[in-house]
């Protein structure tokens, strides 16, 4: 084994879980940040990011009914940031047993 080796299979799989995890999180940040500061719908960049984020969101979206459309992606898609966060961490840490 190299000397210069400092990283065992485990902590790789470790940090894939969490790298995915985090792409999951920023892509459900970026679409509600993109959406509260009322980005072009037609753009393509736009659709993209949401074609991506909203099957994302799960079962998050509508969770919990309120008026104020801002505060309705705020909850939806913030919501699902965290839980993505949260379970690959979970996962992760089993990983690393």
């Amino acid at each position: 084994m190299s000397p210069w080796r400092t990283t065992s299979r485990t902590n790789t799989a470790v940090r894939v879980i969490t790298a995915i995890g985090a792409i999951f999180a920023g892509l459900e940040i970026l679409y509600m940040i993109m959406v509260l500061a009322g980005a072009n719908a037609g753009n393509g960049f736009f659709i993209f990011i949401k074609s991506l984020a909203v099957p994302l969101a799960l079962f998050f979206p509508g969770l919990f009914p309120v008026s104020n459309p801002d505060l309705a992606v705020i909850l939806d898609f913030g919501l699902a940031a965290a839980f993505w966060l949260i379970i690959t961490g979970i996962i992760a840490r089993f990983a690393g047993r």
